[in-house]
């Protein structure tokens, strides 16, 4: 599965889709094969003030479990909670129906802070993204 060329990523397998002051985030279908199966998705608190990079999530597989971080400064504004009953979603679309959280963006969004697909595909085919 390519990565869609209307996100931004991060290092830690995040992607972002930023729609004005708001953005949607989930994880990379990199991260789900990485992951295997996803059993497990612990989500953040709507209504919690996160930090660029704080730790916010986590997603669990019979394999181990990863933390999901905050790409951006900002306020949960809300969560999708079919991962509560259907953490496998991650696995199937992980583009589309399993984004994890959405949040409302404090500041501006420095596009530099992230990759875009081709930098992203670039990392996760062993270059190193610089």
């Amino acid at each position: 599965m390519s990565q869609p060329e209307d996100r931004l990523y991060t290092k830690t397998h995040e992607w972002i889709m930023i729609e004005g002051d708001k953005a949607t985030v989930g994880i990379t279908d990199f991260a789900q094969k990485e992951l295997t199966d996803i059993v497990f998705v612990e989500l953040p608190e709507v209504g919690r003030r996160v930090g660029q990079g704080e730790a916010v999530a986590v997603v669990e597989s019979v394999k181990t479990a990863s933390d999901v971080y905050s790409p951006l400064s900002g306020e949960i504004s809300e969560v999708n909670s079919n991962l509560s009953d259907q953490p496998e979603l991650i696995n199937r679309d992980p583009y589309g129906k399993a984004w994890i959280f959405k949040i409302e963006i404090d500041g501006r969004v420095n596009r530099d802070d992230f990759l875009d697909a081709a930098a992203y595909k670039d990392i996760t085919q062993g270059g190193d993204g610089n």
